[in-house]
Formats: structure tokens, sequence, C-alpha cells
């Protein structure tokens, strides 16, 4: 999750960039926060066109992409001259993974052109949303870049001041927390961490207004980068943070850890709001409370991937995300009530409805076709259309048809560690399978920041919460019918960072799998518990 300020600018009533460098000294900063808010503040009545007519704006948007894209060899593989509609499309271009697109971007970062997409593609976000080895290489196009990573960031901020009339956001800081690995050089193309990227090619200025300076946000030992940043940055007046949430309470904890304060706002007394994603916030919603000690730091969440920057928080105190239909992306979604079955089924977004789990397909300006990204998102509203993000296609348990998704494991732990009065740091789940007469269950292993008292009622509490939400859970619970009780293990202190330094997978986006079909996670975690 990156996050870009846009006070980095001050913009004339011609809109021209005016030398930050220049005009520094004396332009005072109220002035400088009134300019910027004014011109982020017009960006509002352009998303009107799309909240008022987003199906045409989602069509119009698609004819686009495919016109630039018909003298590209997937453009004449699948004859993107001749078509006119959405319904053509979606019968002559496949749906495809990064599998089947593989030898394509291979080709790309070899330095051909004009396979998927005709602009030259410089540079490849190297996947870090998996702990599998295999990295996955998403083109980044200088289109996507500015129209979709770019753009959302400043409509974050838009939004935020929009809803915040008194906000002094642009009289400190921004502290980004990015991935923590380098980019890499190969036959004229670069790759790396999505963050990493748009760090590298932020424009001079933007050193001005956020923290910690780039040198330090692209240190590769993410241990050394956290001492770096926490040095850096504690010297600054920070009115915003902006990172994944599991790493940054490890960053916050660290701040405190140096500087012995008993909050945060103790360092930062104008921090006003928090710009988070990459994983769920709901487990992590209290320890937030507590580290930040006041109700005044707002929370804003966003969607954003490699693959491009979806979805924003559009209100204050909602956990309901807009989905933004003028990034360059096209939307399409797979029912997840026939998701991999021979009955799969692909609407476009006008065929979504509230209250429904979805897998999420997108074409983007930066050549990538029908393309599943594998996250789910359950639609809360189609007028406008505002989702929130349910899980992964392939991260979830559904051995005995108990359909369990991460959306449900969140609420159910909130829940459960409310009522044992304990704190979760990490978690990850995984069936134990039927053998002989013995019925299946799920097992969990939870790292706690504060342990229950009681752990067989923080079992029963989370086992009864699943039940409540999920019917399909319940259904197979039901007088251990087919499910036992889960079983509960306590994770030793750094487990998870542990397992995920040993996998050179510390810090940006990586992430803890938290459900599984498999016990491939389960089972080296148990064993690396056990040491």
């Amino acid at each position: 999750m990156y996050y870009r300020p846009a006070i980095l600018v001050v913009i004339n009533l011609t809109g021209t960039i005016l030398r930050k460098r220049k005009y520094t000294n004396f332009m005072p900063i109220p002035f400088v926060h009134s300019i910027a808010s004014w011109f982020l503040k017009k960006r509002i009545h352009q998303m009107e066109l799309f909240l008022k007519y987003p199906d045409e704006v989602q069509n119009e948007l698609l004819l686009k992409l495919i016109d630039k894209a018909k003298q590209t060899e997937i453009g004449k593989k699948y004859g993107f001259e001749d078509i006119k509609s959405y319904t053509d499309f979606a019968s002559i271009v496949p749906i495809t993974t990064y599998e089947e697109n593989q030898e394509f971007i291979e080709r790309s970062r070899r330095g051909e052109n004009n396979i998927l997409w005709p602009t030259p593609i410089k540079w490849f976000a190297q996947s870090s949303g998996t702990t599998n080895a295999r990295s996955k290489y998403i083109p980044v196009s200088p289109e996507s870049l500015e129209d979709c990573h770019y753009a959302a960031s400043k409509d974050l901020l838009c939004m935020y001041l929009n809803n915040n009339e008194g906000s002094q956001l642009f009289s400190g800081k921004g502290l980004r927390l990015g991935g923590s690995k380098e980019l890499y050089k190969s036959n004229g193309t670069v790759y790396g961490d999505l963050s990493a990227i748009l760090i590298d090619n932020m424009p001079f200025w933007a050193e001005f207004s956020s923290t910690p300076s780039s040198e330090v946000s692209l240190l590769s030992d993410w241990e050394v980068k956290m001492q770096a940043i926490v040095d850096e940055t504690i010297q600054e007046n920070v009115t915003s943070l902006a990172g994944v949430p599991s790493w940054m309470l490890v960053l916050l904890n660290n701040v405190l850890e140096t500087t012995g304060k008993n909050s945060i706002l103790e360092v930062w007394p104008n921090l006003e709001v928090y710009f988070h994603g990459g994983v769920s916030f709901d487990p992590y919603v209290d320890q937030y409370q507590k580290i930040l000690s006041s109700n005044k730091v707002s929370y804003y969440e966003i969607y954003n991937a490699s693959e491009g920057f979806f979805a924003i928080q559009d209100q204050n105190d909602s956990n309901d995300l807009l989905l933004m239909l003028d990034y360059g992306i096209f939307y399409e979604f797979i029912p997840m009530d026939n998701y991999g079955t021979p009955f799969e089924t692909i609407i476009p977004l006008t065929d979504v409805e509230a209250g429904k789990n979805y897998a999420v397909v997108i074409t983007t300006n930066a050549g990538l076709w029908r393309y599943k990204i594998g996250d789910t998102v359950r639609f809360i509203s189609t007028n406008p259309y505002r989702i929130r993000v349910s899980g992964r296609t392939k991260h979830h348990i559904n051995v005995f048809g108990e359909e369990l998704i991460i959306e449900n494991a969140e609420e159910a732990l909130k829940s459960a560690s409310r009522e044992a009065a304990c704190e979760i740091k990490d978690y990850t789940a995984a069936p134990i399978f039927m053998e002989g007469n013995e019925k299946g269950a799920h097992e969990w292993i939870i790292e706690f920041k504060k342990q229950p008292d009681d752990f067989n009622a923080f079992a029963k509490a989370l086992d009864q919460k699943l039940q409540d939400i999920n019917s399909d859970y319940a259904a197979k619970r039901f007088n251990n019918i087919t499910l036992k009780e889960p079983t509960i293990n306590a994770a030793r202190e750094n487990l998870f960072y542990d397992w995920l330094k040993g996998k050179n997978k510390l810090g940006g986006q990586h992430k803890v799998p938290r459900l599984s079909n498999s016990r491939s996670f389960l089972e080296e975690l148990n064993a690396l518990n056990r040491r």
C-alpha cells in the first residue's frame, strides 16, 4: 500500500506547476494549505460523472482501452478492431490468469514492445501479496502510474479534505511505509515492489512533504530500514500515516520504544489520519486505539494492489469503499457461488447485486485483459457502487462445504477477542482432515499480544460467532455432524515475524495467509513454534 501526498505541488489558476524550491521560503503554510485544498476539491465535481453514470463511464472506458490496443499483438490475436460492445468483448476475449499471461509478460520484461499494451512498459511490480516462492511481475505502464496509482492518491486526499473541513493535513508531513525491496534492472526494464516503483518515480518535490526520505524508504534490509525510519521521522511534524496495518504497528511500537513515550500523539501531536490498506484492519483496531490514545485520529481505508488502485473510503467512520470507475480499469465479476465450477459466470458491473460475494476480474491500461486478480469483494450498495474486500479466491476453507472466508474469520476473531479480553497479533487456520471415523475440524494458530485467561472460553466464543455469521459453517458444526469444535494453538512471540523473515518476506505488502484449504502453511508454523 502506498500514499503519495498531493501537497507536493502548488498550482496557480492556470494549472501550471510552480517550482516548490523557489517559493518555499516565503509562502505561509495556511496559503499552501488553502491552494492545495482548493485544487483537490475540484476533483469532487469530476467524480460526480461516474457516480451519476457509472455503467456508461465503464463501457466508454472499455471501448477506449480496446481501441488503443487494437494494433498490439494481443489486439490482433483477438480482433480488437471488430469489437464494438461489451457483448463482443466478453464473447471473444477469454478470462485469464497470471500463468496464461506469463509468456507475454516475460517477453515484455526482455524489452519487447506492443505485446499487451501499445505504450512501452519499463516497470514491473514484483508481486508481494503471497508467501509463495514464485514471483509475479505485473506490468506498470506510464498510463497506470499517472491515471491510476497517482490519481488515486490525490483522490484519497480529496475525499478526506472534503469530509474534514478543518483539516491541517498539509501543515506537516505524511509518513509513508512502503515495501522494503530495492529495484532491479534487467534488459532495460525495472522490477521491484510496487511501492518502490512509486517512490522512485516521484517528482523531486515529493521529498518536501513526505517522510522518510526516498533513500531510507528503499533500503532493502527491513530491520535496518525500520530503525532508520524511526530515527528520521521522530524529528518531523507528522500529520498522516500510510501503510499496511500489521507493519505500521511494528513501526509505531518501535517509535514508542525509542522515544520512551506512552502515546504516538506525544511524539506527533498533530497526527490526524491513518491511511491503511493491504490487510483487514479489524484485528488491529483495538491496538491502534490503545497506541494512539485518542479519538481525534481518523482511519481511512484503501484497496489497491500491484495490478491497480481500485477503491477508496469516501466517508468518515465507514468501512465501505467507493469503487473508482475512471482509473483506466474495466471491471467484471464472478459470483463466488459458482466460481471455479463448470457453471462459472462472468458479469459486468451493471449486473452485480448488493450483499453478494464476487471474484474480481479486471481489464487495465497496463495491458491486463480480463485478468483474475485473486481477490473477492462484497457489494454493500450499487448506487453508488461501494464494496468491502472479503478475501482471496485461494485463501478460504471449504474442505467440508463450510465456505469460510477471511471476512468471516476477521469478524469472529474480533468478537471473540473482545469477549475474552485478549488481543490478537497474527493468525492462520487450516482444516484437520477426516481420518477413519474421526470428524474434521479447523485448526488455528494464533499469536496473541495479550493472551486470553481461558483458552477454552475463547475457542467457544470464536466457534459460536462463526456459526452465527456463516450458515454453512453452522450446518457442518450442528451436532458435530461434519466438523468438531476448532483447535486453537497459541503461537510463541514473534512466530509469524520469524516465519516471514525466513522466507525473506518482511515488510511492505507481504502478508500471512489467513485461511487455506491446505495444511502446508500451518504445518510449517507449527514446526517452527515447537523449536
